[in-house]
């Protein structure tokens, strides 16, 4: 992704980096953001108080999270043919609950915790078109990080059957030959004090 940004972008200075410990002066920043990262961190709440710590007073914050299964459709489909078909106990990468922070008021909570005012949230909508659930499942397997460990460690068996599964209850969102799933984001965004 860093090579990719970098080839499109090479006006721009790129650094790779810890979220949770970030090697950059207090202080520097007028806004940090975060799109779909804090439900991949081991210690979210380090992140926040790393964001607060590196942006200068009146400086913003803002973050994208998935919503929950039940607006987002992909991942109610996925999560609910695991349950049906697979095991949902299998060794993961360590993080928070997926949708901690989906919960505005979970999100309130921890940044004014961290010291962050005018906390806002909001729902951006968004759709992912797909052609199958060939298609969801094979983008679940190869460009999500926890869903995907979830769904790589299932058996050939339970792999199959959930695959059928995902097949049936996609059909739901068929229109005019085309799958049109409602994906949701939540976007919170705070302000450090002057």
């Amino acid at each position: 992704m860093v090579a990719i940004a970098k080839a499109a972008n090479p006006e721009l200075e790129f650094r790779e980096g810890d979220a949770e410990k970030l090697d950059l002066p207090d202080c520097s920043f007028d806004a940090v953001v975060m799109n779909f990262g804090m439900l991949h961190l081991e210690r979210p709440e380090s992140a926040i108080a790393e964001a607060f710590r590196v942006l200068r007073p009146g400086g913003r914050y803002a973050f994208t999270v998935w919503d929950i299964p039940e607006k987002a459709a992909a991942f109610g489909i996925i999560l609910e043919s695991i349950q049906a078909h697979g095991n949902m106990d299998v060794p993961m990468p360590s993080g928070p609950p997926f949708f901690r922070f989906s919960d505005p008021e979970e999100s309130k909570r921890e940044l004014t915790a961290q010291g962050f005012i005018n906390i806002h949230t909001l729902q951006v909508p968004q759709t992912w078109k797909l052609e199958s659930g060939e298609a969801l499942l094979a983008t679940f397997r190869t460009a999500a990080v926890r869903t995907a460990a979830l769904l790589n460690a299932q058996t050939p068996v339970a792999l199959e059957k959930i695959q059928s599964e995902v097949s049936s209850r996609i059909e739901a969102f068929r229109n005019h030959g085309e799958i049109v799933l409602p994906m949701p984001a939540i976007l919170t965004s705070a302000l450090r004090p002057r």
